[in-house]
C-alpha cells in the first residue's frame, strides 16, 4: 500500500509544474531515458511520470506509463508497477507480445494480476500474414487538409482547429506517429505556420496515395515469395512535421506523406538544406513504404547500442526494400556517396563500436553540399548487399539478416571489407 500512496504523490506534485513551457516535458523525457539507461530506475520512474502530465498525445503518454511501469518493476515495486501498466492499457497499449516478452516486466508474471492484466489486450491486432489484406489508411491526409483550411480563415484559432479537426480525429497510426516523432501539437502548428509556400503547393501530390497502391501491394506480395514468414500491417498516411518521413509501430507502418510530396510546383525556399534532402517525390512513395516495411519484420534483430548495429538495421532495410519494390528510398544520398565510400568507410569505422547514432543517421541538422547526412543507411546497405551477393541460397540469406545476433560477426561474413579493397 505505502508503494502505490508515494505513486500517487508523484502524480500529484506534477501538477505543480503546469506553468512551465511545453519545452521542459522534453528535457524530462530526455532524462528519463538517460536515467533509464544508467540503471537509475528510481528517478527514471519519476520522470517518466512527469512526463505523462505534459505530453500531448496518447502514443507519448503510453509509451512513457510503460517505461514507468518497467523503471517500478525493476526496483520491484509490484503494486505501483500494475498501476503504470493499467494507465499505458488505457493510452493505447496494445502490443501484448512485447508485453509478454519484456524482461524488465519478469517480476511481475509471478503475481495473481498479470493473468488478469494480460487478458485485457485485445487479440484484434493480431497481424496478418496476408500481403492482400493489409489495409492503406489516407484518412488523416484528408482530415488535415480541412483542418488547414479552417485555420487559413481563423488564424488566431488554429490550435483549436487543428485540435478539433486532425489531432482528435486520428487514426491509431496517426497516433502513434504523433507520439514517436512530433513533439507537442504547438511543435506541429508552428512548423506548418512557418512554412506557408509549402504547404500551399503540396496538396496534391499528398493525395496521390491511390496512385501507387498497386505498386505498394505489389512490394508486399514479393515480399511474400522471398520471406514466407512476413506480416503485413496496414499503412498510414499521416501530415507530420518534417521530423520523419516513416516509422513503424504495433499499429503498422506510418509514411509521412508531406515529405514525400515534392514535385516540379511544389515552393521549397522555406527549408534548409537538410529538410530539401528530407523531401521526396511522391513516385518514391512505394519505396518508402518498403523500407518501413522491412523494419516491421526486424522484431527478431538483437537490440545492440553500437553504431553499426543501427546502420545494418536501417541498411537492410533500404537493401531488402530495394529487392521487393525496385528501387531505395534513399537514392540522393547513395548517389552522393559514389566515389567517397573508402572515406566514408574509414570514418564509420572510428565509430561503428560505440554508441554514436547521431553521427551516421538523422543528422540532417548537420547536412551541407560537402557532408551527407544518413550515411550509416548506405554503410549498412552495402553490407547487406554484399551478404546477399555472397549467399548461396538469397531466402535464407534473407532470413539471416533479418535474425542477426551478432553485428560483428555478420560484418565479417558480408565480406563487405574486402569488396571495398577492390573499388
Amino acid at each position: 500500500m505505502k508503494k502505490i500512496v508515494l505513486l500517487l504523490v508523484v502524480l500529484i506534485s506534477i501538477h505543480q509544474l503546469n506553468a512551465q513551457e511545453k519545452i521542459d516535458a522534453f528535457r524530462i523525457k530526455k532524462e528519463a531515458d538517460k536515467n533509464y539507461q544508467s540503471k537509475h530506475y528510481a528517478s527514471a520512474a519519476k520522470n517518466y511520470i512527469q512526463f505523462i502530465e505534459f505530453a500531448d498525445f496518447k502514443g507519448q503518454k503510453k509509451s512513457a506509463a510503460y517505461n514507468a511501469a518497467c523503471c517500478l518493476a525493476l526496483q520491484e515495486k509490484v503494486d505501483s508497477a500494475f498501476v503504470m501498466l493499467e494507465k499505458a492499457i488505457d493510452y493505447g497499449l496494445a502490443d501484448k507480445s512485447h508485453v509478454l516478452s519484456d524482461s524488465d516486466l519478469e517480476i511481475l508474471h509471478q503475481d495473481q494480476r498479470w493473468e488478469k492484466l494480460i487478458d485485457e489486450f485485445s487479440e484484434t491486432n493480431t497481424i496478418n500474414t496476408a500481403p492482400e489484406l493489409a489495409n492503406i489508411v489516407t484518412q488523416d491526409v484528408y482530415n488535415f487538409w480541412e483542418a488547414y483550411d479552417l485555420a487559413q480563415d481563423s488564424a488566431n484559432n488554429a490550435a483549436n482547429i487543428y485540435d478539433q479537426y486532425y489531432f482528435k480525429k486520428a487514426s491509431p497510426g496517426m497516433e502513434d506517429y504523433m507520439g514517436l516523432k512530433v513533439k507537442s501539437k504547438d511543435y506541429f502548428i508552428k512548423h506548418i505556420e512557418s512554412h506557408p509556400k509549402l504547404y500551399k503547393t503540396i496538396r496534391e501530390n499528398t493525395l496521390k496515395v491511390s496512385e501507387y497502391k498497386k505498386d505498394i501491394q505489389k512490394s508486399f506480395k514479393k515480399l511474400k515469395e522471398i520471406y514466407p514468414s512476413a506480416k503485413f500491417p496496414d499503412v498510414y498516411f499521416v501530415m507530420g512535421a518534417f521530423t520523419s518521413g516513416g516509422t513503424v509501430s504495433s499499429s503498422g507502418l506510418l509514411i509521412g506523406i508531406n515529405q514525400m510530396s515534392d514535385g516540379e510546383d511544389v515552393n521549397t525556399e522555406e527549408l534548409d538544406f537538410g529538410d530539401k534532402l528530407l523531401m521526396n517525390q511522391s513516385e518514391n512513395i512505394p519505396y518508402i513504404v518498403s523500407h518501413e516495411l522491412i523494419h516491421f519484420q526486424q522484431d527478431g534483430l538483437k537490440n545492440d547500442t553500437i553504431t553499426l548495429g543501427y546502420a545494418i538495421s536501417e541498411g537492410m532495410a533500404d537493401f531488402i526494400g530495394e529487392l521487393i519494390s525496385g528501387e531505395t528510398a534513399n537514392r540522393k544520398i547513395f548517389d552522393w556517396a559514389k566515389g567517397k565510400e573508402k572515406q566514408i568507410w574509414t570514418d564509420f569505422k572510428k565509430d561503428m563500436y560505440y554508441d554514436r547514432y547521431s553521427n551516421w543517421i538523422a543528422n540532417y541538422g548537420k547536412a551541407s553540399k560537402d557532408s551527407y547526412p544518413d550515411l550509416g543507411y548506405w554503410i549498412g546497405y552495402e553490407i547487406c548487399k554484399s551478404y546477399y551477393e555472397n549467399a548461396e541460397d538469397k531466402k535464407q540469406a534473407i532470413q539471416d539478416m533479418l535474425t542477426i545476433q551478432d553485428y560483428r560477426k555478420f560484418l565479417a561474413d558480408s565480406k563487405w571489407e574486402q569488396k571495398l579493397q577492390q573499388l
